[in-house]
């Protein structure tokens, strides 16, 4: 093993370098969600520059947990180039030092950062985009969007029913844009109900500005319409936040509420693998990130190295994406869809070291 200063001191440069890395991002997308509603502040005379400043802040720290590998890519390799170019890493390598041995320190401080980011970064960030959510909501006005096309499955005395609310009120207790399907006992189809709003009460819902659509019947306009319903309001109101927007602490918790309430809750479990699959994946970026930059610097081809390991990590994300759509949709089970990215980029990044350093 290397040495204990040795090792404290690439920890250090990497953690730096993907702090450093990170915080650009961060600026950046705070730059764009600033403009953007900056220009959407002519529309609200509530609105004014400090208390979008503010808004922006918010809101940025959840949209740049997103990027938080990229992040942890690029640092890494600005790192492994920054190494190379001070000849550092030729003199470890002339001491005897191999590859295994320096990318030690780099992946336990990754390790130990990506940690971090799920039980500190994660709930304060989910905790500012919450206050965000409701800030928007009192200047812009307009529902809270939390989960568009929530479908929702009951049982109750007038029998089985199939519910679409489109979106939900900043208080969690007014619903928009609602349809209901009924079916009796026995499966057969009885109604259509098309209501603008509707709350939920307990052991019913009620309904306004309902169209009500029978077969063999004209269309009927009323007021007011109850429903007889075995949900509880608590459960439906969370059932519509968007997964991006829990708390790693509170997942599995509102996974177990929304599948108690009849609804699907892959979402929250395919969130809740993802976040504790964060580590590895922030080491597999480590590992990828060192497959295009251990090349030695003086050698030219920089420009191809750094090329290669943006494809590879842009190649990664869509990987990422198409698995967490497979998963979200039911193909791949919660924990597949999770873990898989991260464990087929740390398999790609140990292949390739293996054939350039070991041949």
């Amino acid at each position: 093993m290397i040495g204990r200063t040795l090792s404290f001191y690439l920890a250090g440069r990497f953690a730096r370098a993907a702090i450093a890395a990170f915080m650009v991002v961060f600026v950046l997308i705070y730059a764009v969600d600033l403009v953007e509603l900056l220009r959407r502040s002519g529309d609200s005379p509530r609105a004014t520059g400090i208390m979008m400043a503010a808004l922006s802040f918010l809101r940025t720290p959840t949209i740049a947990e997103q990027a938080l590998p990229f992040a942890v890519l690029f640092g890494s390799m600005i790192a492994f180039l920054n190494l190379s170019r001070k000849m550092e890493l030729i003199v470890a390598r002339a001491a005897g030092v191999s590859v295994w041995q320096f990318l030690t320190p780099p992946l336990v401080v990754m390790v130990l950062i990506g940690v971090l980011s799920v039980i500190a970064y994660n709930p304060a960030s989910t905790w500012m985009k919450e206050k965000a959510d409701a800030i928007e909501s009192q200047v812009f006005g307009g529902p809270v969007m939390g989960s568009i096309g929530m479908w929702i499955r009951q049982k109750s005395v007038d029998g089985q029913a199939i519910i679409r609310a489109a979106s939900r009120s900043a208080g969690g207790t007014e619903f928009n844009g609602i349809e209901v399907f009924s079916f009796d006992d026995k499966g057969n189809f009885v109604e259509r109900l098309e209501a603008e709003t509707g709350q939920l009460r307990d052991g019913y819902w009620v309904l306004h500005n309902v169209v009500v659509v029978t077969p063999g019947f004209e269309a009927v306009r009323v007021s007011t319409y109850l429903l007889a319903t075995n949900l509880d309001r608590k459960e439906v109101a969370q059932a519509f936040v968007a997964p991006e927007t829990v708390s790693f602490w509170r997942l599995p918790g509102l996974a177990e509420q929304t599948a108690r309430a009849g609804l699907d809750p892959t979402a929250y479990l395919l969130k809740y693998q993802e976040l504790l699959a964060r580590p590895l994946m922030l080491a597999s970026m480590v590992l990828v990130a060192a497959c295009f930059s251990l090349r030695f610097f003086r050698m030219g081809g920089i420009e191809y190295m750094v090329s290669g390991g943006v494809l590879a990590g842009f190649m990664l994300y869509v990987a990422t994406k198409v698995v967490g759509d497979l998963g979200g949709a039911g193909f791949l089970s919660a924990s597949v869809a999770g873990w898989s990215p991260a464990i087929v980029g740390c398999m790609f990044g140990v292949y390739v070291l293996l054939q350039q350093e070991d041949g």
